[in-house]
């Protein structure tokens, strides 16, 4: 088995995929984000005989020098480590170009220096910007409709460059909208899930007629995990998607109905997107994942709904359902 580095590891994805690659019997070392509570995230909620296994390494991507000391003797990189909120990113663009294009930059040249076997860079359906054709594939055309998407063009750029430069084995694996437990209320499936569990009565959301690919976190980490064990994906960029859409408008007419009947949805403006950044419709391609690895999506959006709907009633405690989370 290999020796495995996750950085973002105390993420909501970090976390699920750390946590399979322990079952799966890898010796994992999760960098988390250094905060001086040494607090580990999502990890610090995970059974016992799984965190007892995970090696913890904390520290910054945006420093070169901790990225490389974390490296040293690892065989695979999962690097997932970003800032993604997009409605931060409007205020506070610099932080995103340090973490997710230095951040990224800092991962490639400790992998090109310690010769690390393989890197997995994370890159975001957001890239593509609202469709010009569908279903998009790995060809479709780049977008920055904001800082966030912009940041991690870049990042999937430099990846790039150094696979032609260097020849780094690398794969820039592109997972559309993630959901399920752990996920912060930042994205609009908490958001949803957790205002009716508080009891809400009037939903707040933004606009409700852009449509999203949504992959259950369980098969986006299956498709990471997929991928780097392919050598066929060295090079390449490849999408995590279902190949389905959904309106957010029908996501959460679907979600009020299994929770409370009663409620309603109200817009409000604060949650709106500018209207040229708005990313109007993302439908993913799955054909090169499935034609590369072996992967399938497992689950429906049913039952990966119902997970998370058991998960935030049982942890509603740690999400502030009053406030507008950015």
């Amino acid at each position: 088995m290999s020796k495995i580095l996750v950085t973002g590891a105390d993420g909501f994805i970090g976390s699920h995929l750390t946590e399979e690659l322990i079952k799966e019997g890898h010796d994992v070392k999760a960098f988390v984000y250094y905060n001086s509570f040494n607090n580990w995230g999502w990890l610090d909620t995970l059974p016992k005989e799984i965190l007892n296994e995970i090696e913890i390494f904390s520290g910054d991507v945006r420093d070169p020098n901790g990225v490389k000391e974390s490296m040293k003797g690892i065989d695979e990189v999962y690097h997932l480590a970003a800032l993604i909120a997009i409605p931060f990113s409007y205020h506070s663009p610099d932080s995103y170009v340090d973490t997710n294009i230095k951040g990224t930059l800092n991962v490639l040249q400790a992998a090109r220096e310690l010769e690390t076997k393989r890197v997995l860079v994370t890159s975001t359906s957001e890239v593509y910007g609202t469709a010009q054709y569908v279903p998009i594939d790995e060809k479709h055309p780049f977008q920055g409709q904001s800082p966030y998407s912009a940041t991690k063009i870049g990042a999937d750029r430099i990846a790039e460059s150094f696979y032609k430069s260097f020849n780094s084995p690398l794969t820039i694996v592109r997972p559309f909208n993630t959901y399920g437990p752990r996920q912060s209320a930042r994205a609009v499936i908490p958001t949803i899930i957790t205002q009716l569990l508080a009891g809400k009565e009037e939903i707040e959301l933004g606009a409700l007629t852009p449509t999203r690919d949504f992959n259950y976190v369980k098969d986006t980490v299956q498709g990471f995990i997929e991928i780097a064990k392919s050598d066929n994906t060295i090079g390449e960029e490849v999408n995590i998607a279902t190949q389905d859409e959904i309106s957010i408008g029908q996501l959460a007419e679907e979600l009020i109905k299994q929770i409370n009947p009663n409620a309603k949805i109200i817009t409000e403006e604060e949650r709106m997107r500018p209207e040229k950044s708005e990313v109007n419709r993302l439908l993913g391609a799955n054909d090169k994942i499935q034609k590369l690895t072996n992967w399938k999506p497992k689950y429906t959006l049913e039952t990966g709904l119902a997970e998370t709907i058991e998960f935030l009633r049982n942890n509603l405690d740690k999400y502030k359902t009053d406030i507008y989370n950015i």
